[in-house]
């Protein structure tokens, strides 16, 4: 088994969810997990925004979220959704006049949060236009920013008032007639955060969007955010996730596909493996991976590669990947669809490696069944 390539799709039974579309993008439903992020940039800086999105188009990333907190970042969508080729969802506060005029400038869904949107009849006009547009509208709970009712009941913002604040403004659309729902209910800890998702399961068939929010930095928040969306996903609570990291947002499309990757559960881009290296190890095992996963970061196809630093579990790692190198000292023996092709020196084992993918990924599908074999269904 490779990075979990043969484990059966079966171990992660998806909850059943009404599906709904964001754009051209179907959530819930049984559709395949979708992956989101949000734009850092201010939003009415259009120049900026664009290229961030179209970086983050590049990385895999499939619905992108804006902050808007002015009108002029509202009015900003009509232009950045000109330019875009993924759905664009406009998250509000505060103000449900933003909400409004985000979706008149062609915003393809809303984040609202019921801590910070109002009463429902702050609601109505923003669900008309919303059911009009065909836009869907995330009912976006957060531990930061719960209603003062709701703290004061519970003391702080617990589990069971994550899912009452959602049930709330859930029941506010529901009554207006709106269904196009999703809901998250993040905290900043897996325990709470998994304790409110399993809570709400069963109260609601709306797909959910998941993750840890403000998980962290890049190693600690990718750390939390695969610790805890593990676990959703064990239970089939996720239908749309993004990884919160304070880094740059591309980092956390990256994150969220390894997530997926490694549970077997998305074959997009390369699936990479790599040895910790030991005293065995005879190269600079550490700049050669470094440097192979660099240069293949933009490919697409379903393909497994390994850089394996000694001959105890190398050969056996690399033999079984699509393409993969097994090193000796100062030499690294490459291997293609289990069969030695090259026997390289150190100097040349990367774009040896590089070479040997990019034919790969240039023949024709037939040829390449291997690697196709190993996609879940």
């Amino acid at each position: 088994m490779v990075n979990g390539k043969n484990m059966k799709p079966d171990l992660y039974p998806r909850r059943q969810t009404r599906p709904i579309r964001v754009g051209s993008v179907v959530i819930g439903g049984g559709a395949p997990v979708v992956v989101q992020s949000m734009t850092k940039t201010r939003t009415a800086d259009v120049r900026a925004t664009v290229a961030q999105i179209k970086r983050l188009e590049r990385a895999g990333c499939r619905l992108i979220r804006v902050a808007v907190p002015g009108r002029e970042d509202a009015r900003a969508i009509k232009e950045i959704k000109k330019r875009i080729s993924i759905p664009l969802i406009a998250d509000i506060h505060f103000n449900p006049g933003l909400a409004i005029l985000a979706l008149e400038a062609g915003a393809d869904g809303l984040r609202i949060n019921p801590g910070t949107i109002g009463p429902k009849d702050r609601l109505k006009d923003i669900v008309r236009l919303a059911a009009d547009r065909k836009a869907a509208i995330r009912v976006g709970v957060n531990s930061g920013s719960l209603e003062k009712d709701l703290l004061a009941r519970y003391g702080q913002a617990t589990a069971e008032a994550l899912v009452e604040s959602a049930l709330r403004q859930v029941r506010q659309l529901e009554d207006l007639g709106f269904y196009e729902i999703k809901i998250s209910l993040k905290a900043s800890d897996i325990s709470r955060t998994l304790e409110a998702y399993r809570l709400l399961a069963d109260k609601v068939d709306y797909p959910f969007h998941a993750g840890i929010t403000e998980a962290g930095t890049l190693l600690s928040g990718s750390i939390k955010s695969a610790a805890g969306l593990a676990l959703l996903i064990r239970e089939g609570l996720a239908d749309t996730v993004r990884i919160s990291l304070t880094a740059p947002p591309e980092r956390e499309v990256q994150v969220a596909y390894e997530i997926l990757r490694s549970l077997g559960l998305e074959s997009r881009g390369i699936s990479f493996v790599s040895c910790p290296g030991c005293g065995r190890t005879e190269v600079d095992l550490r700049r050669l991976a470094e440097a192979v996963e660099k240069r293949l970061s933009g490919i697409n196809a379903p393909l497994t590669v390994a850089v394996m630093g000694c001959p105890v579990n190398g050969p056996g790692e690399a033999r079984e990947a699509d393409v993969g190198v097994a090193c000796g000292r100062g030499v690294g023996v490459i291997f293609k669809r289990g069969r030695i092709v090259n026997k390289v020196p150190e100097s040349e084992i990367v774009p040896a490696l590089v070479r040997e993918v990019e034919m790969m990924v240039g023949e024709p599908e037939s040829k390449n069944r291997r690697a196709v074999d190993r996609k879940p269904d």
